[in-house]
């Protein structure tokens, strides 16, 4: 992909040449994983309704449901260790992937605009993540990742930062920051990414910025999560949404 990557969602449909509408497929199946979405007003949206089933229903503790796209996706055999993002020691891919690399950065300054709609049960977040040809490239940066549960009139806790996973070179500096700002709205998340550090802001303003990145080339998740168990009393029926109007690499 060139330099200028630049997704406004203005055609009818997702771009299968970039995205795949699944979640970590390798560790449940595509038909398990698929995401719920639309393309529509120029903008993504990624829901999930009461009829989205849970993401390894009995492998995954706590239990969740998740709408996601990804830029990149391959695996090893069936009964292999060979994924991406493994979420436990010994985890085995139980539905082998096509290796597919629709849109993999690096080194680069990235912008989201989007809003969300969360209730005390779900997130949505934005990372990139190494593509874990070698398993030690795996480390992820967090563009955004915002928490229901913690929304108050007029703010909200904005995370951003590194989780080192299984890269021995990166560190683990990952951070909550509140903002004054209503992530119903629309809002323009981004990075500046160096081999040095990364650069985090949130609508031109800066957040926070964290040394020793990784510097591999990394694939983009742009996801809607809903955890059941947690905030118990929130309403059942809510369906979370992430939609996002534009992602692209900036000059």
């Amino acid at each position: 992909m060139p330099r200028d990557f630049d997704d406004d969602f203005d055609g009818p449909d997702l771009d299968r040449s970039v995205w795949l509408p699944h979640y970590l497929p390798a560790w449940s199946s595509r038909a398990a994983s698929a995401a719920d979405f639309e393309v529509r007003d120029s903008c993504l949206t990624l829901r999930i309704g009461p009829e989205q089933g849970l993401w390894c229903a009995d492998d995954h503790h706590p239990p969740l449901r998740v709408s996601g796209v990804q830029s990149g996706n391959h695996s090893g055999p069936v009964g292999s260790t060979t994924g991406q993002q493994p979420f436990r020691d010994g985890l085995t891919v139980r539905e082998e992937q096509e290796t597919f690399w629709g849109w993999t950065p690096r080194l680069t300054s990235l912008e989201v605009v989007a809003r969300m709609d969360l209730s005390p049960r779900s997130m949505a977040s934005c990372w990139l993540v190494g593509r874990e040809l070698d398993p030690r490239e795996s480390a992820e940066i967090c563009l955004f990742e915002v928490f229901g549960d913690t929304l108050a009139p007029g703010s909200a806790e904005v995370g951003a930062g590194l989780h080192a996973f299984r890269d021995p070179d990166v560190p683990e500096d990952f951070a909550t920051t509140r903002l004054p700002i209503d992530v119903g709205e629309f809002h323009t998340y981004a990075l500046d990414w160096t081999a040095d550090e990364v650069r985090f802001s949130v609508d031109g303003e800066p957040l926070r910025t964290c040394a020793s990145p990784p510097t591999y080339p990394m694939q983009v998740i742009l996801a809607v999560f809903d955890f059941p168990e947690r905030a118990p009393g929130s309403d059942p029926d809510h369906v979370p949404r992430l939609v996002v109007d534009r992602i692209r690499e900036r000059p």
